[in-house]
């Protein structure tokens, strides 16, 4: 779909879209399109009690004017607004228009909005849009409404100032897809040599792809990985995206992500409800591939590195057993107790070997890794688990202005001490209770003392509420909020 930016105009003909203040009435180019559709704007806010309330519209049919018709869109207290809601306000308006099963449409601001410049304003109203359009129909035998909307204008005093800026938020949409994509793939589809190979189209934006085979994590020492995937007929991955937009030798920000392609429980196996879901666990490394597009797109002023294992736990006469023994690339000894406890196991050996081979300036990594992080936190907020009280607060207010948000869960040596194991250095589960905390004090062992943060993403990576700029059952939930994280406080 197409955005573009011009000259602030009263539209000739089609549909309108006219923000309103609260209590605030029709002033400036509503006034002009009310007068030129000879007050009628005004008789129907009146007759429908109309007053600009946050959240609210009226859709006013053949207005007069030449117009089909106008809809008015509520902001509240303008003065107010934050940057996400101007997205979510593009994102509502996008859904109206699709709601409408209209081509186009033109978006008239000439209003304050929040303490944001007119032409950032206007970019952010075009972000939304952009996130709230995406759709996953390539799998549908019946092309898509040839009436689906295809573009939109938005009419603002700065056009040129919204159309530069709209750039870079254009670049974090599409990374968001990106994620989207990944997630919704069918798991016959999206193995992880598959996974990898759809990475090589970013090389185009100037990342650096390098992809390792099982021989080469064997003799790196990954058994922990390589025995998630032993029991498929599918080969694992490890691939890696470096971004170097930053100062030349300064060390990288680095973002890891499980990359579970599909996850049966292995010989532990999941129940048959539900199971289909299963190909969303990889919301993780989707994330993480969105992300460096984004970074690579609007060239991040930030040297990065994003890091995926990619394996899919299957049964089989090869599959890891409970009760077996792996030794992990840091040479700790791992019991396996349940095999469904594998994402840890997998960013076990990925942290290590990002931590030895970039020495990164701090790690994040995002995993659908349990289901009790939805028993404790839901479907609202990711858990963080952090040693780092710095990085902890950064992504915390990246979360509040993306409304991806987290929350900060407890770490602490009484809950390390459950997963000791009287044969191996650690074992991967700790039973039924703190099972994200015990869970995060595994993937410690593995850290050193790297300023590092775990976002467990079971509960927002797939299957969320939907909102005005999400309609997908793949979210792409990470990518804005990390994003926000390198633009405002590592970006030289």
């Amino acid at each position: 779909m197409k955005i573009d930016f011009s000259s602030l105009a009263l539209p000739r003909s089609g549909i309108a879209i006219l923000l309103v203040p609260e209590t605030g009435g029709l002033s400036g180019m509503a006034a002009d399109v009310d007068k030129r559709c000879g007050g009628q704007i005004r008789r129907a806010m009146a007759a429908a009690g109309f007053t600009g309330r946050r959240d609210s519209s009226l859709d006013v049919l053949a207005p007069g004017g030449g117009l089909e018709r106008v809809v008015l869109f509520g902001l509240g207290a303008a003065a107010a607004l934050r940057s996400l809601d101007l997205e979510m306000l593009g994102g509502a308006i996008a859904g109206t228009l699709q709601g409408l099963k209209v081509q186009s449409g033109a978006i008239l601001i000439d209003a304050t909005l929040g303490k944001l410049p007119p032409a950032e304003a206007a970019a952010l109203i075009a972000s939304g849009i952009r996130l709230r359009v995406y759709a996953f129909n390539r799998y549908k035998s019946k092309q898509p409404d040839a009436k689906l909307l295809k573009s939109v204008s938005i009419l603002t005093a700065d056009s040129g100032g919204a159309r530069k800026r709209f750039l870079n938020w254009e670049a974090v949409a599409e990374g968001v897809h990106l994620a989207r994509d990944l997630v919704n793939e069918p798991p016959n589809i999206l193995h992880p040599v598959a996974f990898a190979a759809r990475l090589k189209p970013l090389t185009k934006l100037g990342l650096k792809l390098t992809i390792l085979t099982p021989a080469q994590m064997k003799r790196l020492g990954m058994h922990a990985l390589l025995g998630v995937a032993q029991g498929s007929a599918h080969e694992a991955r490890l691939a890696l995206l470096e971004w170097r937009g930053g100062k030349a030798g300064e060390a990288p920000l680095a973002f890891v992500g499980k990359g579970v392609t599909f996850d049966t429980g292995g010989i532990s196996i999941k129940p048959a409800q539900g199971m289909e879901d299963m190909k969303g666990d990889m919301g993780g490394a989707a994330c993480v591939a969105g992300l460096m597009l984004a970074l690579a797109k609007r060239k991040a002023k930030v040297n990065a590195v994003g890091a995926i294992g990619l394996v899919e736990n299957m049964p089989d006469g090869k599959a890891q057993r409970p009760g077996d023994v792996v030794t992990s690339m840091s040479g700790q000894t791992i019991a396996v107790l349940n095999t469904d406890a594998e994402g840890r196991l997998v960013l076990a050996d990925v942290l290590w070997y990002v931590q030895q081979r970039f020495k990164p300036r701090f790690m994040v990594d995002l995993a659908t890794l349990t289901g009790a992080i939805l028993v404790a936190l839901g479907k609202e907020h990711a858990g963080l688990f952090s040693n780092n009280d710095e990085l902890a607060q950064r992504l915390s207010d990246s979360g509040y202005a993306t409304g991806e948000k987290v929350w900060r869960m407890p770490l602490a040596p009484e809950y390390d001490k459950i997963i000791d194991h009287d044969v191996a250095d650690v074992k991967n589960t700790g039973g039924r209770y703190a099972g994200s905390i015990t869970a995060a004090q595994f993937l410690q062992r593995f850290v050193n003392n790297v300023p590092w943060a775990h976002l467990d993403v079971a509960g927002t990576a797939m299957d969320v509420p939907r909102s005005p700029i999400n309609q997908s059952w793949g979210s792409g939930w990470g990518v804005r909020l990390l994003n926000h994280l390198v633009a405002q406080h590592y970006e030289r």
